[in-house]
């Protein structure tokens, strides 16, 4: 039987009713895997024991109204490691510096705290050095596009952003902060992280719904020193590119001459669109519902006219039936079942297919296989997984390293191009286009393009010391 998850059942059972014996017959035949009993409570008349059951996800309600139909027993709480591991949250903030006795409590509180306070009312710029700043990212978001679960809401979205904080630690040693903000409000939005932002060295936007996100980022980037990232656009375009770039090198062809088709025009379609364009690409075309983005028409925001000004230079007009012919390279961001085998055998020889609707790609991938030369999705139970693991921990290491302003263009490049190069030439094939997200020469290689980049581009306003 193949076991895809477990649970915790705790069972209030009448002696004189039910054996444990008929419980655990119930839980079998529904297709469950009793391994571990756990006695909680027992007396003459009753037991209370936690169960723990393992078994296929699609039979876990099946099993409880086994449970639940046995006359004397009691369902009293269900539970599962998913559940149990976010027990109280999953994150908790520890002191650096222990305080045992009045004189650490003078030196990290009053009174000598005051000389600290005055030191960076002086020079603000001590923050940085003095303060969480120096390492502490704000994970924002308002929780109106939260992974495949759409507008949920800011307490729902919380889970969420607490595990991007875990990920920025482990990864990283990144501390970050999770914020979810209860409006959807642009304006107000834009107010409340400029507020917070004399806290934080940085600010990762997250799970915000499309358009607003474009001009949240964009204004929040102008009015802040400090970088400002969302990672549902750039985070996925990142690692898009450093994918690509290594399919490219497998079939031989390059991102300058390729035919690309990106298919969606969201918050991360659009940043593939233009981290691919600033990456060298020429023969780009974005496809949404209205078809192709073409120069001469108006479209209703300010990204999708940007993105039809600069690329599709053969002003290719239709759908992506039409368009993608001839094309080298497929991405898609956008939803299941957009993609057919009809469109991957109108595409050129050696194709290479990014279906990256999650959790359900555009194209079955094991669909697509025999049709394409090197296929990636955005899942981890196939190969080639596109994953913003690999991408956000190293930029905001390497930004606040080097206490950049910004994360520019030329950093997330360079960030792309660390990622690709951690995947050798010996290693290089059609089912490792891109390293795993536990690889630790990832972070170290991200950490460094992006220093070097900020350097080179003038917005690091500290440069390390093996920088000089």
């Amino acid at each position: 039987m193949a076991l895809g998850t477990s649970m915790i059942i705790r069972l209030q059972m009448d002696k004189k009713q039910v054996t444990f014996g008929e419980v655990a017959g119930a839980i079998g035949e529904a297709g469950g895997d009793v391994v571990a009993i756990d006695v909680i409570h027992a007396s003459p008349e009753s037991t209370t024991r936690d169960l723990t059951v393992n078994l296929p996800e699609s039979v876990r309600e099946m099993i409880l109204q086994s449970v639940g139909a046995l006359s004397g027993v009691k369902v009293v709480n269900v539970s599962d490691r998913t559940f149990l591991a976010h027990l109280g949250g999953k994150i908790e903030i520890q002191p650096k510096t222990p305080v045992k006795n009045r004189e650490d409590l003078s030196h990290v509180y009053t009174p000598g705290v005051a000389k600290v306070c005055m030191a960076i009312h002086e020079d603000k710029q001590k923050a940085f050095s003095l303060t969480v700043k120096r390492n502490m990212v704000a994970v924002v978001s308002d929780g109106t596009a939260v992974l495949g679960l759409g507008d949920i809401g800011p307490e729902a979205a919380m889970p969420v952003m607490e595990g991007k904080a875990m990920l920025f630690k482990q990864f990283a040693d990144v501390d970050a902060f999770p914020i979810c903000l209860n409006t959807t409000d642009t304006e107000e939005i834009i107010n409340a992280v400029k507020w917070m932002a004399p806290t934080f060295g940085g600010i990762n936007l997250e799970d915000i719904s499309s358009p607003r996100c474009f001009e949240i980022e964009r204004r929040l980037t102008e009015e802040l020193d400090i970088p400002v990232f969302h990672d549902d656009q750039h985070g996925t375009a990142v690692v898009v590119l450093a994918g690509l770039l290594n399919a490219l090198r497998i079939v031989g062809k390059s991102l300058e001459t390729a035919k690309i088709v990106v298919l969606g025009v969201g918050a991360a379609g659009a940043a593939c669109v233009k981290m691919l364009l600033s990456a060298g690409a020429r023969n780009l075309i974005a496809v949404d519902r209205c078809g192709a983005l073409v120069a001469d028409e108006e479209y209703p925001h300010e990204m999708w006219n940007w993105i039809a000004a600069n690329s599709n230079p053969d002003r290719l007009r239709g759908d992506l039936t039409e368009v993608i012919q001839g094309a080298d390279v497929f991405v898609g961001v956008s939803r299941p079942g957009l993609l057919s085998i009809n469109h991957i055998q109108t595409m050129a020889e050696d194709r290479i297919v990014f279906a990256m609707a999650n959790p359900d790609p555009e194209i079955d991938p094991e669909v697509a296989e025999p049709y394409v030369r090197v296929m990636a999705t955005g899942r981890s139970d196939y190969p080639n997984q596109i994953n913003n693991v690999l991408c956000f921990p190293g930029i905001f290491r390497g930004a606040l390293d080097c206490r950049a302003s910004v994360i520019n263009e030329a950093m997330k490049v360079a960030a792309a191009k660390a990622i690709a190069s951690v995947v050798k030439e010996d290693e290089l094939n059609e089912l490792y286009i891109i390293p795993g997200v536990f690889n630790d020469q990832v972070v170290k290689l991200v950490r460094d393009g992006v220093i070097r980049a900020a350097i080179e581009t003038g917005v690091a306003r500290r440069v390390p010391q093996e920088y000089r």
